[in-house]
């Protein structure tokens, strides 16, 4: 059994299938000897794309957490989704028919585009074809380049490839946060751990199956950073 959700929303029906793409983001250069070389860098930032139905009809095998909703409602909170302009949780979680939990899918993510289908030919049902991409806030970019630094120098007729490393920091970060109101764990994670990406991480250290859903007084452990 999957379960996909979009920020708080759980899609009623799953999508058949989600492509995740893993972008690449190393870099060549013609070096002065005429040869080329290949500089190997961190994964760029991966993107998910896929399509779901939203159903006119309340069918057996449709879930409504909160009772059913028409397609307009979805509708409505894609389209705030994209002009939000803000990052959200995107969310797969797996349960075998077994009832045993699979690993889960947990990252914030931004809405790139959508496409509404309504095809007379398969009844009032809509299609929405839809991509998102991992969101990353600027400083952790910018954290994750000065990480490696790749000089290239020349020796004669050498050609010198080194990789400079900066030193990681040795902050300790708190072990236990309790939430407050207006909480989310995304919030949680940026203010207290620097890295608000690092919900799914958090999420699963505390056994939370849904990161979307936290409440005022519970005790979240951040473990170290």
């Amino acid at each position: 059994m999957y379960k996909v959700l979009l920020g708080d929303i759980q899609l009623p029906i799953a999508p058949q299938k989600i492509q995740m793409k893993i972008n690449n983001n190393n870099k060549t250069m013609d070096l002065i000897n005429g040869s080329e070389y290949n500089f190997l860098r961190l994964p760029g930032l991966t993107e998910f794309s896929f399509e779901f139905i939203l159903p006119h009809a309340k069918y057996p095998f449709a879930v409504y957490p909160d009772g059913f909703k028409p397609p307009e409602k979805y509708m409505v909170s894609l389209k705030a989704l994209k002009v939000g302009k803000r990052p959200f949780a995107f969310s797969i979680l797996r349960t075998m028919p077994n009832g045993k939990t699979m690993f889960d899918t947990n990252m914030l993510v931004s809405l790139e585009e959508y496409t509404i289908t309504e095809d007379a030919g398969e009844g009032y049902d809509l299609t929405v074809s839809i991509r998102l991409k991992q969101y990353q806030e600027m400083e952790q970019q910018q954290e994750i380049k000065a990480q490696v630094n790749t000089v290239v120098q020349q020796a004669g007729n050498a050609i010198v490839v080194k990789e400079e490393k900066t030193r990681p920091s040795d902050k300790v970060a708190p072990k236990t946060y309790t939430v407050k109101k207006g909480d989310s764990l995304w919030k949680i994670c940026k203010a207290q751990l620097g890295d608000g990406s690092r919900f799914g991480e958090i999420a699963k250290l505390n056994g939370i199956s849904n990161p979307n859903l936290i409440y005022p007084g519970q005790v979240i452990k951040l473990g170290t950073s």
